[in-house]
């Protein structure tokens, strides 16, 4: 018998098919065509190509779209943040009244931005531009039990998937996701031992600024919460990566992990952002290794675990800037970048179409 959670996932997992890979060669073709020496675009021809085999040949304008999921988590109460819990709150409230740096770039590169309340521990009025999604006030302390219920991953899995089917419905064509949570660079540091089989220390960084002494507490609590949920040291890179999620992830987390298996199931191209989104996005490609191919990451964040993530997805990131803010907000900047590889393939000359000619070998 299924479970809720399989029966949520299930009709989104066994829709994804990779991108068309008739319409990248195609693309690549066109590609060569353009006046320009073959490949002197470099990773820009890349992304062209990646949006022609996800979109199955469609060149049309791309409508941009970012999704900030917002949670609190059990587990900053082990002190494993610079910042206190509330912060969570505060920071939407900030969101709606457009005063974070999201809201600036968004702004400044046309992105519809929406905020969604997956698991804040506070009571928002009903507020223009927050969707109200939440599952439970925080995941549980994941130090002292599993983060969530089956019946909350489920939850949180079936409402992003839901997004991004509503999103394909507003024909918004590149999505980006990103995230707030006060205590959520501990749980992806987590899940990414976990998926890797590296030691906490390796892959947890200082997340919001912690000192020197507290990236050791934390990497410490990291230690004792696999040990706890996964056994001996505790990276089991055989565990179900849903019940990884559960045990030790976040409401956010989850939602952005349905949220990128739907879009690859509605064929829609997905940047991811920092560390949070890409422990999303990496949960997502162990459940369905296919939606690979409908990932962008944005950037490669000052975390040590977000290039470890990275590789094991197998994405390159577009930009490198030494951020660490979250929120979306590498994803965002990197939009123009995606926007312009997809200029460039619609609108230069081909050699035969200006009468330049072609290098001779």
């Amino acid at each position: 018998m299924k479970t809720r959670i399989q029966s949520v996932i299930g009709n989104a997992v066994a829709s994804i098919q990779p991108p068309g890979e008739l319409w990248r060669t195609r693309a690549r073709a066109h590609l060569d065509e353009l006046t320009k020496p073959r490949g002197s675009l470099g990773m820009l021809e890349d992304i062209a190509a990646q949006i022609m085999a996800i979109r199955c040949g469609a060149s049309s304008d791309l409508r941009k779209a970012v999704y900030i999921f917002a949670a609190d988590h059990g587990i900053a109460a082990e002190g494993v943040s610079a910042y206190p819990s509330e912060v969570t709150r505060q920071m939407v409230n900030n969101f709606l009244a457009n005063g974070a740096a999201i809201n600036v770039l968004a702004r400044l590169h046309h992105v519809k931005l929406t905020i969604v309340d997956i698991g804040v521990d506070a009571d928002f009025d009903s507020l223009d531009g927050l969707l109200n999604h939440k599952v439970r006030k925080g995941t549980r302390n994941m130090l002292r039990e599993a983060a969530m219920s089956k019946e909350e991953l489920a939850q949180a899995l079936s409402i992003g998937i839901s997004l991004a089917a509503q999103a394909k419905a507003r024909n918004e064509t590149l999505l980006a996701v990103g995230e707030m949570g006060i205590g959520n660079t501990t749980a992806a540091a987590a899940i990414t031992a976990i998926l890797t089989g590296l030691r906490p220390s390796l892959v947890t960084g200082k997340g919001t600024g912690l000192s020197a002494s507290a990236v050791e507490h934390k990497q410490r609590v990291i230690e004792t919460v696999l040990q706890k949920h996964f056994g001996d040291f505790g990276s089991d890179t055989s565990a179900d990566p849903l019940e990884v999620l559960r045990r030790i992830g976040g409401l956010e987390i989850a939602a952005m992990t349905g949220f990128i298996l739907g879009a690859a199931q509605h064929h829609l191209p997905v940047v991811i952002d920092g560390f949070i989104s890409t422990a999303a996005a990496a949960i997502a490609f162990a459940i369905a290794p296919q939606v690979r191919g409908y990932l962008f990451s944005g950037h490669q964040s000052e975390e040590p675990g977000h290039r470890v993530l990275l590789e094991y997805i197998g994405v390159k990131p577009i930009l490198s800037l030494n951020m660490r803010l979250g929120e979306g907000t590498g994803a965002v900047l990197a939009m123009p970048i995606i926007e312009s590889a997809m200029h460039l393939y619609n609108e230069m000359a081909t050699f035969a179409s200006s009468g330049v000619s072609e290098a001779k070998n």
